[in-house]
């Protein structure tokens, strides 16, 4: 049987619906304790998403294919150069999002609000990987931190990966620190906790010039 080759693309719009379901399956342990919202529902909240609002100038998301299909992907960003025209934030239309109801809306965005970060000078920061179930332990997440370290050391202004981690999910921990991440602080956070249930959080960082 011939395996199909895995390969690193930039996001496109055909893929909002795969990535949905990606991220719905992946962090649905973090947002149904949050919301009441089953993981179809999930998976069609973060496509629309995707469809409604354009990527961020200063922030790009990457997926990995094998025959077409989205078995892993990749989301960064960093800091705006000061030249840079800043988009101004929209705030997401309820009639776009109403088969949620507005509770699950409402708690939906601000779980996103606190799970944001704001990128430093030189820092590039991993907002999200997620690799399919299925294909997980076969180096699909490796070939995703492997482009998004070449991504940082082709970018003069760039010259440290950064993402937060769970203290709960100390498999995470240790593969990011098998690649050579270190925690570089560790915090509590009592509205993560109550959104959330993960109270212990630690900001991971890898210099990589």
């Amino acid at each position: 049987m011939t395996v199909m080759p895995i390969t690193i693309e930039p996001m496109q719009a055909k893929y909002n619906s795969q990535v949905g379901r990606l991220l719905g399956h992946g962090f649905r342990g973090k947002f149904q304790h949050l919301t009441n919202m089953s993981d179809d529902d999930l998976a069609l909240f973060f496509a629309k998403l995707f469809d409604l609002f354009p990527i961020e100038s200063a922030s790009q998301r990457m997926i990995a294919l094998q025959d077409g299909e989205v078995i892993g992907t990749l989301s960064i960003k960093w800091k705006a150069k000061s030249n840079m025209k800043q988009e101004k934030q929209r705030f997401p239309s309820w009639k776009s999002f109403n088969s949620f109801g507005k509770w699950n809306f409402l708690k939906m965005l601000i779980g996103l609000s606190f799970l944001d970060h704001k990128p430093q000078a030189g820092e590039c920061y991993i907002a999200d990987v997620v690799v399919h179930p299925d294909h997980r332990s076969k180096g699909v997440g490796k070939m995703l931190f492997e482009w998004v370290q070449q991504f940082v050391q082709a970018e003069p202004h760039l010259n440290i990966l950064s993402l937060h981690v769970s203290g709960k999910n100390t498999r995470a921990k240790h593969l990011y620190e098998k690649l050579s991440f270190h925690t570089h602080t560790q915090k509590n956070s009592i509205m993560r906790h109550f959104l959330f249930n993960e109270l212990k959080w630690h900001y991971m960082v890898r210099r990589l010039k």
